[in-house]
């Protein structure tokens, strides 16, 4: 049977390329700076990101644009969304850790390991499940600092859920759930699964920053039946790429014995992205225009930034290798970087290749080891934002 929707859900929203060829811009638009930049969108419960993205390049009126993170239909909040030169900054946002606010509930399985899913499995509650809910159900209220500080004292009554989000704590791998968009000998895995075929996906590397509970519920008479009060666990967490907070569900449901899903999920932030700065969908062109964040501006606030000298930008927009000479502020580590040129426009991602034979980190370099060299991994044109502004 289809599941019904849990009453009320909490005000919470997981991870798409775009398909459809895009429209021609508007001809209203004709005439202004083409928009570039990061948007920070509040996804709201409903449409898929594609949606999203769909939506956009209509009221932007542009050609190239895509998004760092895909959310779930029934997922809200954070979807960062590239537009322009921005999409080339795609691999490496997406790369970044996500927090979440998620609602598990306990009991009740679907297929789907979400609330959209068709009901697989149902039981009531052990005895004991249904008190540690209890002793956590008072630290409830909205998601946050005060919530978590309030749960902290009670999870010491609740120790075998306390011991299921130890595990999570340890995971450095998770089986993605079989309703994902990873594909399997070319095809999508929940397409295969919606085709009833048995979907074996191979377990992912993947990191757990930060796990509480930030609220809880005992089910009501009668539960798992009654789901209009079903029995719940809030839960904030921050995460690496990779991870999917319904396989959480699931797993957290089989330490405890369960069968549970994922019934909200907000993302709340996307690498230094949040929700408090994000813009609504249904805001109208000219807003999400004026919320566009210029793309230095937000390359920078998401990645380290390096200073080029004149020479150094040449070079770099050549995709030449740089040395320590060509900049006025060099990369400091291995990783990707942020290049801007003297007037603050972003002329490349590079990185500072190995050395092979380095000192130890920390350690003077060594007069015999070559010069450090720079190399571009991906250039971009140093166009101006939306606002006709050279980006800085």
């Amino acid at each position: 049977m289809k599941q019904a929707a849990p009453a009320a859900p909490p005000h919470m929203p997981e991870h798409a390329t775009e398909g459809a060829p895009p429209p021609a811009p508007e001809r209203a638009a004709a005439a202004r700076p083409r928009p570039e930049g990061v948007l920070v969108i509040d996804k709201p419960r409903g449409p898929t990101s594609h949606d999203v993205v769909a939506r956009l390049r209509r009221a932007l009126g542009v050609k190239r644009i895509g998004h760092a993170g895909t959310l779930d239909p029934m997922a809200s909040g954070v979807l960062v969304v590239l537009v322009g030169e921005a999409t080339k900054l795609a691999p490496y946002l997406t790369a970044q850790d996500k927090r979440y606010a998620a609602r598990v509930v306990l009991g009740v399985g679907t297929d789907t390991l979400d609330a959209d899913g068709e009901v697989t499995a149902a039981q009531p509650l052990p005895a004991w499940l249904d008190e540690e809910l209890g002793a956590l159900a008072g630290a409830g209220g909205p998601a946050g600092a005060e919530a978590l500080a309030a749960a902290a004292p009670r999870i010491a009554a609740a120790p075998r859920i306390a011991a299921a989000l130890d595990a999570e704590r340890s995971r450095r791998e998770q089986t993605p759930p079989a309703y994902s968009a990873i594909k399997i000998a070319g095809q999508r895995s929940y397409a295969l699964a919606r085709a009833g075929q048995a979907v074996e996906l191979a377990a992912r590397a993947v990191e757990v920053r930060s796990l509480a509970v930030s609220g809880a519920s005992r089910g009501g008479p009668g539960a798992p039946d009654a789901v209009a009060a079903p029995a719940t666990l809030d839960l904030e967490l921050e995460v690496s790429k990779g991870y999917y907070v319904r396989s959480l569900a699931r797993d957290v449901g089989a330490h405890l014995g369960v069968p549970a899903h994922l019934s909200a999920l907000r993302r709340t932030a996307s690498g230094a992205f949040t929700v408090a700065r994000a813009v609504p969908l249904d805001a109208g062109a000219e807003a999400l225009r004026a919320s566009l964040r210029p793309l230095a501006e937000a390359a920078a606030e998401s990645l380290p930034v390096a200073r080029l000298t004149e020479d150094g930008a040449r070079r770099a927009r050549l995709g030449q290798p740089l040395t320590d000479a060509d900049f006025s502020l060099a990369p400091a580590h291995p990783g990707p970087a942020v290049w801007l040129d003297p007037d603050g426009r972003v002329v490349a991602l590079g990185a500072l290749e190995a050395v092979e034979d380095a000192d130890a980190e920390g350690a003077e370099r060594s007069p015999a080891l070559p010069a450090p060299r720079f190399s571009v991994l991906r250039g971009f044109s140093g166009a101006t934002d939306v606002r006709g502004n050279p980006a800085r």
